[in-house]
């Protein structure tokens, strides 16, 4: 599914007629996105010794949480060790999250919770919880992603509110505390950017870089690291899109959006959210939807008086190469999930990410050499003249 986007009014149509004018170029058909398909947990103790753990923990806890061991059901895995059940407590449902040691803790996910929350972030309560044995009990924020409503169809209109809620928890996630968070730096940065050639270069496509490609590639990794450090630091979730933002309409559900896995939650760059929301690597977004929530993003982080570039133009560039940096990443990381892991669902995604890293470099003369590289691995017919 496709959108558009809606006119912007006010203000804010000044920038987005203006940026359009200097920025939108034509428009490439774009596929629909296919259904994420979720891992299907076992239910059987006999083949699943973590499940096993699971049912006797839940029998030992309070019988005042009315919980009901057997409705267990999957809820949802996700790319690490981590998966999450569903069941009945009562009149209500509420959620297991299984994070086995060593591969996981529950620790980072317990105080990026309590900072979320003391901004007024609708995130999960914690019901109970052995961060031993990695296990919690949370509430349930509702049953549909952003992703799975998307998928399911939805109008423009349904599709704007949605948005904009989402937007305005952005700007609320980013005035949180950062007590206790790792830095997301530029050493960070500039590592993770190593995933790019390593795994969708070199194992994905099967292309060894010649000295010369590879510097030029280097060069470029340094200035989107430089620049992207440079940024004021805020709470950084790293995933904030559609597959982890959850659709609260009931109002038991409280505010929406739910906010999901932020465990992995950085002190860094401001633009890195707006990037992972506005360039989806599950759900894809044409260039005059994107600047319609940036804008909108923009103003409200002006008006909360977030550290975002004064003038639109500085602050366009600024999380676009956060979003070529991040998408290049996640090239990386697919290609791993793919080839390390044996998850190849994640293959279906590579297409999109690609466009958007393409959309990026095809706009900077500065990353005409990646763009080059792009067109090799690709198998496109060069038609214009790049130079290294």
């Amino acid at each position: 599914m496709t959108h558009t986007g809606t006119c912007l009014s006010g203000g804010t149509t000044r920038y987005y007629r203006e940026a359009a004018r200097n920025i939108l170029h034509g428009k490439r058909p774009v596929r629909n996105e296919t259904l994420l398909h979720y891992e299907t947990a076992l239910l059987s103790t006999d083949h699943d010794t973590r499940l096993a753990q699971v049912q006797t923990w839940l029998h030992s806890l309070p019988t005042d949480l009315a919980l009901a061991p057997e409705t267990l059901q999957p809820a949802s895995s996700d790319a690490s060790f981590r998966r999450y059940f569903r069941l009945q407590a009562g009149p209500r449902t509420v959620i297991v999250m299984d994070a086995p040691p060593p591969h996981e803790d529950v620790r980072p996910f317990l105080h990026v919770g309590d900072l979320l929350r003391e901004t007024g972030l609708n995130v999960p309560q914690i019901l109970a919880q052995d961060a031993v044995k990695g296990l919690l009990l949370l509430s349930d924020l509702g049953h549909d992603t952003y992703y799975q409503r998307i998928q399911n169809g939805l109008s423009d209109g349904q599709l704007q509110t949605l948005y904009r809620d989402a937007l305005a928890a952005l700007v609320r996630m980013q005035q949180a505390r950062v007590d206790g968070l790792p830095t997301y730096d530029r050493t960070r940065l500039a590592t993770e950017l190593e995933l790019f050639p390593e795994w969708y270069v070199g194992r994905h496509h099967g292309v060894q870089l010649d000295d010369k490609t590879a510097t030029a590639l280097q060069r470029i990794f340094d200035l989107l690291s430089d620049a992207n450090s440079a940024q004021r630091p805020v709470l950084v979730h790293r995933d904030f899109h559609s597959p982890n933002l959850m659709v609260c309409d009931d109002p038991a559900s409280g505010p929406n959006p739910g906010v999901l896995d932020y465990q992995d939650a950085l002190a860094g760059p401001i633009t890195y959210d707006l990037a992972s929301l506005v360039t989806d690597a599950r759900t894809t977004w044409e260039e005059a939807q994107q600047l319609d929530w940036a804008i909108r993003y923009w103003e409200m982080a002006r008006a909360a008086g977030l550290p975002v570039d004064g003038d639109f133009a500085d602050f366009h560039q600024a999380y676009e190469w956060m979003s070529l940096q991040r998408n290049l990443r996640i090239l990386g990381v697919f290609a791993r999930l793919n080839h390390r892991d044996g998850k190849p669902s994640y293959l279906a995604h590579m297409p999109r990410v690609n466009g958007y890293v393409r959309q990026v470099a095809q706009r900077y003369g500065v990353f005409t050499p990646l763009l080059r590289l792009l067109d090799q691995l690709d198998n496109r017919e060069v038609k214009v003249g790049y130079t290294f």
